[in-house]
């Protein structure tokens, strides 16, 4: 770890004046609800919206380093690439047109179309595809040997690791008496970097890392105490949805990290929201993942305790961002969607709608549908979103609805 902190230095010394120094902010409602002392470390507001470009930023700024040492141009350097969902693929491509320098970036044929556009604006060229992370790898390493590219790997690679083991020198700097840090895990290059630091200055802080549950490969192997794998990963937060564990990443996991948690998607969406709502903050899935193990109380901590939760990101694509909060509404409580089997006459829809204006509920999409094969004849089903005011608001719209006779189904 000591080497990976000495690392850390002269990454700091490569960034300074090119990346912005995101606030370390407390969290009054987040601090309330939790009953700890909260505190968010802001990297959403990062240059590219991410700490990806720490990273990027110092391993390509060591490779200028070494061809001028070696009386090289810059400029022959052949060129750049990388495989990303998008943060890393921003991060690089920011970095190579700062040094002149092409890029290549290889993302998975999902990825959000704000993340490849904005790729493309800062002067790559995109290449999609594969399913995942780990199959646009593959392809970034072919094109990388057929090009005579050198690959920028997003979390797998020691100068990397140290460009985002910056944050965790910045969270100590700005709060010396911090008492737990947690942070989000992809490959696991940003909880290596930044757990290397806190433990080399203060290793009484407690270092908590958070994955997906739909990729918890990481989390699994780090229970076991060896390489897990897993056939394939799923979630929301695309930006750690990575299946496979780097070894050498996992043995620096394994003597810098004291607990690895889970948050499953709905857990991300209801964090997304609340960081919409209560801290005016644009965040992605990723970013999210650490608020979700508080709000969720995935961990133990004590009232006292002073806790960073990073926000690794903000670059959430704006059409998957209506998913997100419905998503997030139905975890907290705040709407709620039923299925309602009616007499298909006259006034059995005005009667259920009654029913739910005298509870409160207000429908915000309804559908009616009195021709499906599954219904008998004579009735009708109504299909409708309901905004609700909390758990106890559900619970009186279920037994209104019982008193007056109704078979309903509620869809999640």
């Amino acid at each position: 770890m000591r080497h990976i902190y000495d690392r850390v230095l002269e990454a700091r010394q490569r960034l300074q004046g090119v990346i912005a120094h995101t606030p370390l902010s407390y969290a009054p409602v987040l601090s309330q609800l939790s009953v700890g002392e909260i505190y968010l470390k802001k990297e959403n507001l990062q240059l590219t919206g991410a700490f990806k470009i720490r990273g990027a930023f110092n391993k390509i700024a060591s490779l200028v380093e070494s061809s001028k040492a070696e009386s090289y141009k810059a400029g022959q350097i052949q060129g750049v690439i990388a495989a990303s969902a998008g943060n890393h693929a921003q991060g690089v491509a920011y970095s190579a047109r700062h040094f002149g320098i092409q890029s290549v970036i290889v993302m998975p044929e999902a990825t959000p179309l704000l993340k490849v556009s904005a790729t493309k604006a800062l002067g790559a060229e995109v290449v999609l595809c594969g399913d995942n992370y780990d199959e646009a790898f593959e392809r970034a390493l072919q094109i990388a040997k057929e090009r005579d590219l050198v690959f920028i790997h997003p979390f797998a690679d020691e100068l990397v690791i140290a460009g985002q083991g910056s944050i965790g020198l910045e969270i100590i700097e700005e709060k010396n008496d911090i008492d737990v840090v947690v942070v989000p895990i992809g490959g696991g290059g940003l909880l290596g970097g930044i757990g290397s630091v806190i433990k080399t200055l203060k290793p009484s802080v407690r270092v908590i890392g958070v994955v997906a549950s739909g990729a918890d490969a990481m989390k699994r192997s780090f229970v076991s105490g060896k390489i897990e794998k897993v056939e394939s990963v799923r979630s929301i937060a695309d930006g750690i949805a990575v299946r496979d564990v780097n070894a050498d990443n996992f043995a620096l996991l394994q003597q810098c990290v004291d607990e690895i948690v889970s948050v499953d998607d709905e857990e991300i969406a209801n964090a997304i929201l609340f960081l919409l709502e209560k801290q005016k903050l644009v965040v992605e899935g990723a970013g999210a993942a650490s608020v979700a193990s508080v709000l969720h109380k995935k961990f133990s901590f004590s009232q006292s305790d002073k806790i960073a939760l990073l926000l690794s990101g903000g670059n959430i694509d704006i059409t998957m961002l209506n998913v997100i909060i419905e998503k997030g509404l139905l975890k907290s409580n705040r709407k709620m969607k039923l299925e309602v089997v009616l007499v298909d006459k006259p006034g059995s829809l005005q009667g259920l709608t009654d029913i739910l204006s005298k509870v409160g509920a207000n429908i915000v999409q309804i559908e009616y549908d009195r021709t499906s094969v599954m219904l008998k004849y004579g009735d009708a089903l109504v299909t409708m979103a309901l905004e609700t005011k909390g758990q106890e608001h559900k619970e009186q719209i279920r037994q209104s609805l019982k008193n007056y006779g109704y078979f309903f189904n509620e869809i999640n």
